[in-house]
């Protein structure tokens, strides 16, 4: 077994020393990294996406309903092109479903005219107004309610794991250095830069980069004594249907958006399966999303609503995430001075605007290095069910999660290299093991054998 990068003692100084392995810390890490930065990710949680970015819709947005002229529409609109540009290098997937706006009722349908205006104006040009007739040829299974919509040709769906993971596997492949397990306990600032001190030791670096979603507004006032906003954690929880279900909608099927929330959407998986949610409930806890049977019940009945025949087909999986809301209703990104930059309340956009964030976040560093001049293209395992899979291929070794047809190669892959999984729930993003009809109850105790070892909590131990 080789020993991981981040088992490694960090030492000498870095450049940029970027807090919190989400989805923006790890798209900042790779920007960093192909800029020619000596970069440390600094991450608490023994595995990656271990927070707010663990739980999302998993759409690719085009920003056609952001705030025009907004830090946030600015952000989307470049991390969704830069996303197009280098999904392929990656080996990233891209399912091209386009998505629909739908109005349930009089006052959301005469809403559909000032929503397409505002998608024209965040350069969203090519949205499509629809009638009953023309919505529902491309949607049948609609229910009664659907009065009219409008089209979102560009609007996608991809793999929500993968994506943040090859970032940070570039930014790892490119010299960067990630230290998982270490939570920031505080700081120290001189001409220099800072010496971070953390669970696993200091950490020096010219720059600090915080990207600690729902404790950014804490680690603010920890290391620079103030902060600019408030966190508010929005819950939101998620029904999962089996994968018959996916075939009832081809389309991401979107409400009209209130002030709070984009509302509750029911689409595809890059998995194979049918979601419906999120919610949107703001709580003060930041660690804990409890799932409520009765608002899960509420949800059900939301996106039978939507699609009747969901009635009719199972429900295999139920989650909640915290998205890390704050007072304001822009992102929260500030550089501070020359040696700190805040990078806060990234809502549930984050995973499509995380390479524009990153773009954003270089420009304000204001730092000069040297590129690689050769820099490596990582290329991730494809477990979206829409391209090739692992089991597909010869000499893999045998299927170890039959529900989501995970293979002993690919998890002995995901367990070992640059990036290897620390945690079941790191495996399972990686590989789709557990995630499936039996949720992991056949397939746990070969992987408890396989995982030997690789874990920093054995799963034989969890069980205890």
């Amino acid at each position: 077994m080789s020993m991981p990068n981040d088992d490694l003692p960090a030492s000498g100084r870095f450049d940029v020393a970027i807090i919190g392995a989400g989805v923006v810390g790890c798209a900042l890490a790779r920007r960093f990294a192909l800029a020619g930065a000596k970069v440390a990710v600094i991450e608490k949680a023994v595995d990656i996406l271990d927070g707010a970015s663990k739980g999302n819709s998993a759409i690719l947005h085009t920003g056609f309903d952001a705030p025009v002229g907004s830090l946030e529409q600015a952000c989307v609109a470049a991390g969704y092109q830069e996303y197009l540009e280098i999904h392929g290098r990656l080996g990233l997937p891209l399912i091209k479903s386009g998505a629909l706006v739908i109005a349930w009722s009089e006052e959301e349908e005469a809403l559909l005219p000032s929503l397409m205006e505002q998608a024209h104006q965040n350069g969203v040009t090519d949205v499509e107004p629809l009638g009953e007739r023309a919505m529902r040829q491309l949607e049948p299974g609609l229910g009664n309610g659907a009065r009219a919509a409008f089209r979102v040709p560009r609007e996608y769906l991809i793999d929500p794991w993968s994506a943040p993971f090859a970032y940070l596997l570039q930014a790892v492949e490119n010299g960067a250095r990630i230290i998982r397990g270490a939570e920031v306990t505080g700081g120290e600032r001189d001409s220099d830069g800072w010496t971070l001190q953390t669970t696993r030791g200091k950490v020096a670096a010219r720059l600090v980069v915080n990207a600690a979603g729902l404790w950014g507004d804490l680690l603010d006032e920890k290391l620079i004594g103030g902060r600019d906003f408030h966190m508010k954690p929005r819950k939101g929880q998620f029904v999962v249907y089996d994968k018959p279900a996916s075939k009832l909608a081809s389309h991401i099927l979107l409400p009209v958006p209130n002030k709070i929330t984009k509302g509750v959407v029911v689409c595809r998986t890059a998995f194979g399966n049918l979601l419906v949610g999120p919610t949107a409930e703001d709580q003060d806890d930041r660690e804990h999303a409890l799932l409520v049977p009765e608002t899960l019940e509420a949800l059900k009945k939301r996106g039978e609503e939507i699609l009747p025949a969901l009635k009719d087909h199972q429900v295999t999986a139920i989650y909640a995430g915290l998205r890390p809301a704050t007072e304001f209703k822009d992102y929260c990104i500030k550089a501070h001075d020359r040696s700190y930059i805040t990078v806060g309340g990234i809502r549930s956009t984050g995973l499509s605007a995380a390479l524009g964030i990153a773009q954003h976040v270089l420009k304000l560093a204001e730092l000069q290095f040297n590129p690689p001049v050769d820099p490596v293209w990582p290329t991730v395992s494809n477990i979206s069910e829409y391209f090739p899979r692992d089991w597909q291929r010869e000499g893999h070794g045998g299927i170890v999660c039959h529900c989501e047809m995970a293979t002993k190669r690919e998890i002995l892959a995901a367990l070992d290299g640059p990036l290897p999984a620390r945690s079941l729930a790191g495996l399972k993003r990686r590989t789709r093991v557990t995630m499936g009809r039996c949720q992991g109850f056949f397939c746990s105790a070969e992987l408890a054998q396989l995982t030997d070892g690789h874990f920093d909590r054995p799963m034989a131990e969890k069980a205890q």
